[in-house]
Parts: C-alpha cells; structure tokens; sequence
C-alpha cells in the first residue's frame, strides 16, 4: 500500500506590530466656519478579514470631513482608498454624548476587493455634553469582528464647541486608574515610612527610660 501523508497546513503569519500612530488634529465647521466638532487622536485600523492586516492613518495624508447637529455629528476621514465615518449621538434625556456607529471601507495592498463594514448600535466614548472626552491610553474599539480601531492619545468634542477650542476635558476610566496607581503606591510608602519613624521614637523612648541622669 501507498504511504499517506498528512496534509500540511500552513498559519497565517501574525502582522509585524507597528509604532504609534502620528496624532492627527481633524476640524469640522459650520456654515459660518465656526469649529463645531473637534479630534485629536492617533488612529491604528485592524482587518483581520481571511488575513491579518494593521494601517496607521497618516494625518498628513488624511482629509476630513462631515457635519454638525443634534442630536447627531459626523467625522469622515479619507486616506488613499481607506475611508472611516464616525458617527457621534447625542442623549438629550441623559445629556451625554457617545460614539454611536461606524463604517470603514478600504482596499489596501494585497487586498483582492474592497473591504467594507460596519456597526450602527456602538456605545464607546461616552462623555457629558459641554466637555471634550480624553483618553491619554492606547484604547481598542471593537467595531465589528473582523474590525477594530485602537486610539491613541484621544481628545474630542463632537457637540458644544465654543471659541473653537476643547472644553474641560472627562477622562477616561484607564487614566483614572493609571493615575490612581501612583497615588496608592506614594501613599502606602509614606504610611510605612510612618509605621518606621513611630515604632523608632518609641524604641528610643524605651531605650532613655532604663537609665538615670546622675
């Protein structure tokens, strides 16, 4: 009998990681070319769609666009053939504002079609309205499961821009806990530094009370 072979099967090889992204300053104005949505952040694309794939939109590659309104606020950005929407709602029950939905599509190298995807019932971002939402930490936006975003030292305000400039900023819930971290640490070394100077001076108290002063 003819020896048999197994078949041999092949793994897609892992993309090689990337830098950071550049950050990239995108303004949307109004009929008045007054700033009404606002976005500072570095933005890396991943496709894992039959091969893993992983784009930094470059900023100075990269043209925006959209639109202002309530409850609802655009940002178009368009880099060769890679084009990304971000849709922004606003809650006028709750007074906050959140990314709501988001459609890429692209065709880069290696690609055989177009890439196209999206998902309209997103909830991330979420921020109250009159502030800018920041978030310093690298964050992945799972849009769909063969898409996903991660930021990069974000800061944005889609409703609410005044004198064209970020209102305060609401952190997001990774550098609240990248802050705390620190602020824990500094305080259990001071109250052991504490427990030390105390159990001394008490040693040191015992220590006199043996002899007398002659």
């Amino acid at each position: 009998a003819a020896p048999t072979q197994s078949p041999r099967t092949t793994v897609a090889p892992s993309p090689i990681p990337l830098p950071a992204p550049e950050r990239g300053n995108y303004t949307i104005t109004d009929g008045n070319g007054t700033a009404c949505l606002l976005a500072l952040m570095g933005l890396q694309l991943n496709i894992t769609h039959h091969s893993n794939k992983v784009m930094n939109l470059q900023p100075n590659r990269t043209t925006a666009s959209g639109s202002c309104g309530v409850p609802r606020a655009t940002l178009m950005l368009s880099e060769d053939l890679t084009n990304l929407t971000f849709t922004f709602t606003l809650n006028l029950t709750t007074q906050k504002f959140f990314l709501s939905a988001v459609k890429v599509s692209a065709f880069w190298p290696d690609m055989t079609d177009w890439f196209v995807e999206g998902n309209g019932s997103l909830n991330f971002l979420q921020c109250s309205v009159g502030r800018s939402y920041m978030c310093s930490a690298e964050q992945m936006l799972a849009v769909v499961p063969t898409f996903s975003i991660n930021t990069f030292r974000l800061q944005l305000q889609p409703f609410n821009v005044t004198a064209n400039r970020f209102a305060a900023a609401e952190e997001c819930r990774v550098d609240q806990e990248n802050m705390l971290i620190p602020i824990i640490v500094g305080a259990a070394l001071a109250g052991l530094v504490l427990i030390v100077l105390i159990a001394y001076l008490i040693g040191r108290k015992r220590t006199h009370a043996g002899y007398q002063t002659i």
